[in-house]
C-alpha cells in the first residue's frame, strides 16, 4: 500500500498561476508514489464567504476542471467535494468537544486574516474553528502526509497536537500526520503586491492568450528604469521571476537578464517573450480544461462516485472513533 497524502483547496474564485506553482504541479507529481486524496473544500469557503455563497458552486466546477487540466488524474487520485462526505462534519464536532479554545486562537493566520479581511465579519465559530475542521479533513482519511510549505507547518502541528490529545482520552485511532515539506515559489501579482484575486493582479489558468498578453504588458518592472538604455535590476523584478518560473528556455532567460542589466533590451521585448512562454505553457491546460467543461455529465458522475469512495474511507475511520468514544449505544436499523 502506498502512503496516503491528503490536501484540499477552497473554491473561492478562478485559479491562477500561484495555485499552479504552489499546489497543482506538486499534487500531480505526488500521484506517482502516494495514494492521493484531493478535495474541494467548499465548507471552508463558507468560513469567510458565508454571507454570500452564491459563487461557490461555479468555483467548485472551475476548480475541478483546472485540477484535471493541470494533471490531477481521477484514475490515480481520489477527487471529492468536502460537503459530499458528512463524516468531516461529524469528526469536526467530536474534536470540538475536547480541543481548548486557546489552541485555536493561537493559530498564526487567525488574527492575520481578521486584519486582512476587515470588510467581513469573521467573529464566528466557523472562522475560529476552521483549523479544527482542517484537522478532521486530514485525519478522517488517516493521512500519513500533508503537503505544506514552511509557513503552513504550524497548522499541521495543531492537527498533530489534536490527535495526541484525542489519543490520551480515548486510545489510538488516527495516524499522526507528518508534513511533506514542499518548496512553494512565492510569485508576486502582476503589480508586485501579494498575488490575490481581490487585487485583480492574477493571471488565471483560464485566461485566453490575448488576456495573458494584456496582463503581461501591464506587469510591474524596475521603476527606476525609465528608458531601455538604462541598466535595470533583475533581482525581485516580477517579470524575471515569472520567466524563471515558467520559461523553459534557460538560454533565452539568461540572455534577457544580461542585456537588461546592461541596458540593452527594452521591457517590451522582455514582456513579449514572457507572454509567449506563458501561453505555450497554458495552452495545453486550456485545451484540457475545455474538454472537461464540455463533458458536465462525466464530471458530475466522476466526482459523485469519487466522493462515495472517499466517504467509505471516512466512514471506516468514524466507526473506530465512535467505538473509542463509546458512542455506539444503539445500532441503527
Amino acid at each position: 500500500m502506498k502512503p496516503r497524502v491528503v490536501s484540499g483547496m477552497r473554491p473561492t474564485g478562478k485559479l491562477h498561476l500561484g495555485h499552479l506553482v504552489g499546489a497543482l504541479h506538486n499534487w500531480a507529481d505526488l500521484q506517482e508514489q502516494y495514494d492521493c486524496f484531493y478535495f474541494v473544500a467548499d465548507w471552508h469557503a463558507l468560513t469567510s464567504d458565508y454571507a454570500d455563497p452564491s459563487g461557490i458552486a461555479e468555483s467548485v466546477v472551475d476548480s475541478l476542471a483546472d485540477w484535471i487540466a493541470a494533471g490531477i488524474d481521477p484514475e490515480r487520485s481520489t477527487l471529492f467535494i468536502q460537503s459530499l462526505v458528512p463524516q468531516h462534519a461529524e469528526l469536526h464536532l467530536l474534536l470540538s468537544m475536547v480541543v481548548p479554545i486557546p489552541w485555536l486562537e493561537r493559530v498564526p493566520t487567525y488574527k492575520e486574516q481578521q486584519d486582512q479581511l476587515r470588510d467581513k465579519d469573521l467573529s464566528t465559530y466557523g472562522f475560529l474553528g476552521y483549523p479544527l475542521l482542517q484537522t478532521a479533513d486530514i485525519i478522517v482519511y488517516n493521512a500519513h502526509y500533508v503537503p505544506v510549505g514552511e509557513d503552513q507547518v504550524p497548522h499541521l502541528e495543531l492537527s498533530r497536537e489534536v490527535v495526541r490529545r484525542f489519543h490520551n482520552f480515548y486510545g489510538e485511532v488516527f495516524n499522526e500526520p507528518q508534513p511533506l515539506l514542499t518548496a512553494i515559489p512565492r510569485l508576486p501579482g502582476i503589480d508586485n503586491r501579494k498575488m490575490s484575486k481581490s487585487y485583480g493582479n492574477t493571471i488565471n489558468l483560464s485566461d485566453d492568450a490575448e488576456t495573458v498578453r494584456q496582463k503581461v504588458r501591464q506587469m510591474y518592472t524596475d521603476p527606476k528604469r525609465v528608458r531601455a538604455d538604462i541598466p535595470g535590476t533583475v533581482e525581485g523584478n516580477p517579470v524575471f521571476m515569472y520567466h524563471d518560473a515558467f520559461n523553459p528556455n534557460v538560454d533565452e532567460v539568461n540572455d534577457l537578464k544580461a542585456r537588461y542589466r546592461q541596458g540593452k533590451v527594452g521591457d517590451v521585448e522582455v514582456k513579449t517573450k514572457l507572454a509567449t512562454a506563458l501561453n505555450a505553457m497554458l495552452e495545453p491546460i486550456r485545451d484540457r480544461r475545455a474538454v472537461v467543461l464540455a463533458r458536465p455529465e462525466w464530471l458530475r458522475e466522476m466526482i459523485v462516485e469519487s466522493s462515495r469512495r472517499a466517504e467509505r474511507e471516512a466512514e471506516a475511520t468514524m466507526e473506530r472513533v465512535r467505538e473509542a468514544m463509546k458512542l455506539r449505544y444503539f445500532e441503527r436499523g
